[in-house]
């Protein structure tokens, strides 16, 4: 059985988001003896597939899940039966494999980013206080590499920037279209839509308006 300090020191040595989940998913669900479990970053949502990422936000949402809506309020761990009666719960999510649930909250400056969550299907224990107790400890470890490494990471993912990208960004943080952009720097639309789209994957953005924040951030 995997020690909850070993998890603690995984959490610490991950230099990224990528690097975080891989070292520590499996052991986290070998801890708390759990069919499925991970970590989710709401940021994450506007990358992935368009009818996942539906699905995702319905799943999600604190009207649909009051799982989602305990975590969104009270910024605390919670299990299902905490907050719904079985009955009900299996009417929100009568899938086998979702029998019980567990969730615990990432939070960064005050905002739930993310989730730490975990089920157990049916014919499984429920989880209980101990287990609580245990993903708070978690949480609150992960809650504080999100403060610590995500500060860092702008300034490194910055310097991945070419010349060309860095004056592509300050173009856009001045307000201009792509088409304004290429007429600037003599250069095709189709090229900076192309460019943009590196630079969001090197930045870890989903928006101009995010890449802007995140370069604003490490001038600063």
């Amino acid at each position: 059985m995997i020690a909850l300090q070993a998890l603690f020191h995984a959490i610490a040595q991950a230099k990224d988001e990528q690097t975080l989940r891989s070292h520590i998913s499996a052991e986290m669900n070998q801890y708390f003896s759990a069919t499925r479990g991970g970590l989710f970053f709401f940021a994450q949502i506007s990358l992935v597939d368009s009818k996942l990422q539906k699905a995702m936000q319905i799943a999600l949402s604190p009207q649909h899940n009051p799982v989602a809506r305990y975590l969104l309020e009270h910024h605390a761990p919670v299990h299902e039966a905490l907050v719904v009666e079985p009955k009900t719960w299996r009417l929100i999510c009568p899938r086998a494999d979702h029998w019980h649930v567990m969730a615990g909250p990432i939070v960064s400056n005050g905002q739930l980013v993310g989730v730490v969550g975990f089920t157990r299907k049916q014919g499984m224990p429920a989880f209980d206080s101990q287990n609580l107790i245990d993903l708070s400890a978690l949480c609150l470890h992960v809650s504080i590499w999100v403060a610590t490494v995500r500060l860092q990471q702008p300034l490194l993912q910055t310097k991945r920037l070419t010349p060309r990208e860095m004056q592509i960004a300050d173009l856009v943080a001045q307000g201009q279209t792509n088409a304004e952009i290429s007429a600037e720097l003599w250069i095709t639309e189709n090229s900076v839509k192309q460019a943009l789209k590196r630079m969001f994957r090197k930045l870890e953005v989903s928006s101009r308006t995010q890449m802007v924040a995140k370069l604003s951030t490490v001038s600063k």
